[in-house]
């Protein structure tokens, strides 16, 4: 049987909270409705009180709750000691919450339970380095239990209920590109080999008996191959063979999810022989898929796996916003249910392993995340007799919810900004579906326009292969109050919209990407929602690179740039990608360019902004992090030199202990204080005051901290020895 959607409806949860606007065909269709001309000279409202930044940026109050296997417990990463740390209590009673780790410096952001609950395991790498440790915690407390060992790469591949005393883990520690698998006992932290990877494996899946069954392999010319192990044995070196080939144009768009409680097929996302991809079951035998779900809108994004019958009950499609669909009566009753539920957008983040409680998180642009237990409507499946919950709360009904936490308690009252989805059309007739937030107090006729043009930032994501979503963003949230519109557009090579969008990014980078950016600035300025001559760009990694290019190669188009761990020379960025990306280096070279071959060379050449530095004409802030593995300290240390060197206008901010991105909140903070006061000075929006924001950072001023207001007393010199930028 196959769902399709035909047609997307309005998504699901979509209650008073969430209504855009009256006007829905200019909010959410993007109709090209005009204000009147009177109205670009009518006083403007004055905005909102200043929200701090510690408010948006500060480590969340809660993060991440996930129930234990049984329900009888929750644990959740909260602030211990003024860092993210694992904690738990009773899935009834948070009074009795306690903490399991004491991490400091940096903190947590990954966790989950063992098959029995009685470990909660958690990963940590070295400030940065992404060779992440995993370690295993009594989950009633006690001492961490090292499970791989330092300087190398585990991840995590299974850990079942089947298979309680164990998990199964990948180790680089014999060679750094293709991890072996181990078999580690929690209690000890034993290791066992159970496959050494001599085939070059990557992805690796087991069945829900924790047994290795399935693995990826990617060819030279970055397709890849699954692969199925025929022996269902423990541990037994059974025979593996190719079962099944994915072309490169859905490499990225296929995932395998997991085997079904029967142990003969996989439910997988697919996108083989359809532009959008498509919930499949794939015969682990003989290779054959079923489509089970599909939509000629966008792309099969999430899906909901029953944890009794491991089988595929509802799925997620998301265009403008994401929406939910059930396989089966009970799982649409279900989401139903959700829908009078919960006023934000729903995602069920936990459920018990007799599926009768679970852990919902909701949000919206104007709601920031909160979460809630959750008792379903009727079970879909008999429960195991030794699942059953013990502790859920008493006055809970089915299809009712009981609140757990605010993740953001500190901005109740805030006054926040409504987001605007809008569909705009690259000049070349692609759609890019984008996300705008107005500046507060600019549109108090909610017609989804500004009374004139305003500053505006263009706010580009990472990847590039993800994508901006609808709901709450703090930076929007930021900037909006700080007297910007902000823009957030999914230009070509993004995910969620198709293959045939994700491959019209391939080879592209600096040109037909970047024009979709551009064409976005001429679509805001037509609309007369950005004032032209006010108008930034800014992102990290992906996003700072398409900073670093549009000033680059449309120097004319932005007034000033901002880039955090943006890499500036694509042949250095593909040099160094670490040795444990080798899966997915003929992936990088197909969709960015070929540093091996004289053409390729010559390509990436064209598109690295540190070529063309001689044409940025306008101020540049440049942060990055000093360990950080996948866009290394050169690319940013080149584009500075080349700047400096010219006596162009650049500030550099050096994060020593940081990777790729920003982990520990004091460093956080102080980006975004250090971001604001250059946003002040080119853009003219509103700033708050560095003030204490730079406390406890970690942060060296290696170029131009006097451009922007208290920045050059805030960040220290590097001391003696530390290397400065050339």
């Amino acid at each position: 049987m196959s769902v399709s959607l035909r047609r997307l409806g309005r998504p699901r949860a979509l209650r008073p909270l969430r209504l855009l606007a009256a006007a829905a065909c200019v909010l959410i269709l993007g109709c090209g409705a005009r204000r009147d001309e009177a109205a670009t000279t009518t006083a403007p409202v004055l905005p909102s009180p200043l929200i701090a930044r510690a408010a948006l940026f500060a480590d969340p109050a809660y993060l991440s709750p996930r129930l234990s296997p049984d329900g009888t417990e929750i644990a959740f990463l909260a602030p211990f000691e003024g860092y993210l740390n694992l904690w738990a209590a009773p899935s009834g009673d948070l009074a009795q919450a306690r903490p399991l780790t004491r991490e400091e410096g940096r903190g947590l952001r990954w966790f989950t339970w063992s098959g029995d609950g009685a470990f909660v395991l958690y990963r940590q790498d070295d400030r940065g380095d992404e060779n992440w440790r995993l370690f295993a915690i009594p989950a009633r407390g006690g001492e961490a239990i090292a499970l791989t060992p330092p300087g190398a790469r585990a991840e995590l591949v299974s850990a079942a209920a089947a298979d309680p005393g164990s998990v199964l883990v990948t180790i680089n520690d014999r060679d750094r590109a293709w991890p072996d698998v181990y078999r580690v006992t929690l209690a000890t932290g034993e290791r066992i080999l159970v496959e050494r990877n001599t085939q070059s494996f990557s992805n690796w899946l087991a069945d829900r008996g924790n047994r290795l069954r399935a693995a990826t392999k990617t060819r030279p010319d970055g397709s890849q191959e699954i692969w199925v192990r025929e022996s269902r044995s423990r541990d037994g070196a059974g025979r593996w063979r190719r079962l099944s080939e994915i072309a490169f144009e859905d490499v990225s768009m296929t995932r395998l999810i997991g085997f079904e409680a029967d142990g003969a097929h996989i439910v997988m996302i697919d996108s083989t022989g359809r532009d959008k991809a498509a919930l499949v079951r794939m015969d682990a035998v003989t290779g054959e898929r079923d489509v089970l779900a599909e939509s000629p809108a966008a792309d099969v994004v999430d899906v909901w796996i029953n944890p009794i019958t491991f089988a595929p009950e509802a799925f997620a499609v998301e265009f403008l916003r994401r929406e939910w669909r059930g396989l089966t009566d009970v799982a649409t009753a279900r989401l139903d249910a959700l829908d009078a539920a919960f006023e934000g957008d729903f995602t069920v983040v936990s459920r018990s392993q007799d599926d009768r409680l679970w852990v919902v998180e909701e949000t919206a642009p104007t709601l920031p995340t909160r979460s809630a237990l959750f008792r379903p409507t009727a079970p879909a499946a008999a429960a195991p007799a030794a699942t059953v919950v013990s502790a859920e709360p008493p006055s809970m009904a089915a299809g009712a919810a009981s609140p757990l936490f605010e993740h953001y308690p500190q901005l109740a009252g805030m006054s926040l900004q409504p987001m605007i989805a809008r569909e705009i059309s690259a000049s070349d007739g692609l759609t890019l579906v984008s996300y705008l937030t107005l500046p507060s107090g600019s549109d108090p006729d909610g017609d989804g326009l500004p009374q004139r043009p305003a500053p505006m930032v263009m706010l580009v994501h990472g990847g590039p292969w993800s994508r901006d979503s609808f709901g709450f963003d703090p930076r929007h949230q930021w900037l909006a109050n700080r007297g910007y519109a902000v823009l957030s557009v999914n230009f070509r090579g993004s995910t969620g919209f198709g293959k045939a969008f994700l491959n019209a990014g391939n080879l592209e980078w600096g040109r037909r990407m970047q024009q979709d950016l551009t064409d976005a600035v001429g679509w805001a300025v037509a609309e007369q929602i950005a004032d032209p001559t006010r108008v930034a760009v800014m992102g990290g990694s992906y996003g700072g690179y398409a900073a670093l290019a549009g000033l680059a190669f449309t120097p004319d188009l932005y007034a000033c740039g901002v880039s955090l761990v943006g890499p500036s020379n694509l042949t250095s960025l593909l040099n160094a990608i670490p040795p444990y990306w080798a899966a997915v280096r003929a992936e990088l070279y197909s969709r960015v360019g070929d540093p091996s071959t004289q053409e390729g060379r010559q390509l990436l050449q064209e598109r690295s902004p540190l070529f063309f530095a001689s044409a940025i004409q306008a101020p540049l802030l440049v942060g990055q992090g000093g360990r950080d593995p996948r866009v290394p300290r050169a690319e940013s240390d080149q584009i500075v030199a080349a700047l400096t060197a010219r006596r162009s206008p650049v500030t550099y901010l050096l994060f020593p202990n940081e990777g790729h991105g920003l982990t520990r909140p004091q460093n956080r903070l102080a980006w975004h204080a250090a971001t604001e006061g250059f946003l002040g000075q080119c853009l003219g929006g509103a700033v708050e005051a560095i003030g204490d924001d730079f406390q406890g950072a970690e942060v060296y001023g290696l170029r131009g901290a006097a451009l922007v207001p208290g920045l050059q007393a805030a960040a220290p010199r590097p001391p003696p020895r530390a290397p400065a930028a050339p």
